[in-house]
């Protein structure tokens, strides 16, 4: 897949079909600058489509806090737009298509209001991020409204998909910690998302 230039965003396929780096172009003057997180119409040459359903913010004080690997099952599943807003992170996708090439591989990139970059996220794929600053801040945009019945999610220190977190945890969830490790003969099997 080729790189595709909107006029406010550069596009980038990442090794995971489906998945996109989004680099914001702003407008910078002596004032500062003005950049879109998000516009239907370019973001649309990349096959996002569906509209905007929710908007989501996260907040970690501490660097190495772990969040996800989180995903809803279909009809909920979703797209996700996710920017760092301040701090950095290390944003992660594991790709859960059935049938796919590459699935159950991750993707990984350093995401920062600095980069003014995003990574893009279709239906398919499982999220997750490890804060690398202090008070890092976390927007998502999401094209399904969340679903306690559809929601699901990986253990993101699983061996089988072997993150390569940048940093040792030093926070995470009950939930996120005690989601059982993959049996991916098992899972390879169930049609999920």
């Amino acid at each position: 897949m080729l790189e595709v230039a909107t006029p406010r965003f550069h596009f980038q396929p990442t090794p995971l079909a489906g998945l996109w780096l989004a680099q914001r172009q702003p407008i910078r003057d002596a004032r500062g600058f003005f950049a879109r997180f998000y516009c239907a119409q370019e973001f649309a040459a990349i096959g996002v489509v569906q509209p905007l359903a929710q908007i989501n913010h996260s907040f970690s004080h501490q660097p190495g806090t772990l969040r996800g690997l989180h995903f809803q099952h279909p009809p909920h599943a979703e797209t996700k737009v996710v920017s760092c807003l301040s701090g950095r992170i290390f944003d992660v996708a594991v790709d859960l298509r059935s049938g796919s090439p590459t699935f159950l591989q991750w993707f990984g990139v350093e995401l920062s209001a600095q980069a003014q970059n995003s990574l893009v996220i279709p239906p398919g794929f499982a999220h997750g991020f490890q804060t690398l600053e202090p008070d890092s801040e976390i927007l998502y945009l999401v094209t399904t409204a969340y679903s306690a019945e559809f929601e699901d999610g990986l253990h993101p220190l699983d061996p089988a998909l072997a993150i390569d977190w940048p940093l040792p945890v030093a926070e995470i969830s009950a939930r996120d910690a005690q989601r059982p490790l993959l049996d991916v003969a098992t899972y390879a099997g169930v049609p999920h998302v």
